[in-house]
């Protein structure tokens, strides 16, 4: 269908008519009961306004301001008289007789001479000096050459010692007095006597103090 043929539809026309007389219908009732004049009545009527205020909360009281409290001072102590002392009067000195006895003269002085000076004794004389054994013994290189390892240490696993051993040689050219002064093992010890033992030294016209160290390592 067409728009020209909707158009032409009276049906649409009469729906319209319809609805327009039944608004005038209505614009006419109100009229005459007064509705009209009752919703101007409501319009108009005074519109009552209220301000509500704010409700303030009251002041916080004040501050009590307490005073200070008092400063409690301790009281003065209480006043004690002092004791009252009686003081004794001292009796009177009594007569007294005093001897005088005569001195007696100084007695004479007699000068002594003075004791002579004590002259200190002399220090005796420091023991001289222990000599090597290679200056006064003719065959030291020879014997000290022919010195091997004690088997003894090595058997022991000592892989190194030594020993200073000591004697005497008298004028006549005797070797005595021979002592270890020290040695790290009994076996140089006992070693290094025995080669002291050999040594064949010259007489030096008194006796001398002779000292020979030892060194042993196992080569």
């Amino acid at each position: 269908m067409n728009f020209a043929q909707r158009q032409a539809d009276p049906r649409r026309h009469l729906v319209g008519m319809a609805v327009v007389v039944l608004f005038h219908v209505l614009v006419v009732y109100a009229l005459v009961t007064g509705l009209a004049k009752r919703v101007v009545e409501v319009i108009r009527a005074p519109i009552e306004t209220k301000v509500i205020e704010e409700i303030k909360k009251p002041p916080p009281p004040p501050e009590v301001v307490l005073p200070p409290p008092p400063k409690l001072e301790a009281p003065p102590p209480p006043f004690i008289p002092p004791p009252e002392i009686q003081i004794a009067t001292p009796p009177p000195p009594q007569p007294t007789i005093t001897a005088t006895t005569p001195t007696p003269p100084p007695a004479p002085v007699t000068i002594a001479p003075a004791p002579p000076p004590v002259v200190a004794a002399a220090p005796a004389p420091a023991p001289p000096a222990p000599v090597s054994a290679g200056v006064v013994c003719s065959n030291f290189s020879t014997v000290m050459g022919d010195v091997a390892y004690p088997r003894e240490a090595q058997r022991a696993g000592i892989e190194r010692g030594e020993a200073l051993i000591q004697f005497t040689l008298s004028p006549t050219g005797e070797v005595k007095d021979i002592k270890v002064i020290r040695a790290s093992h009994q076996i140089f010890a006992r070693n290094s006597v025995r080669i002291v033992g050999e040594y064949k030294c010259q007489p030096q016209g008194r006796e001398v103090t002779v000292q020979v160290p030892f060194g042993y390592k196992l080569q």
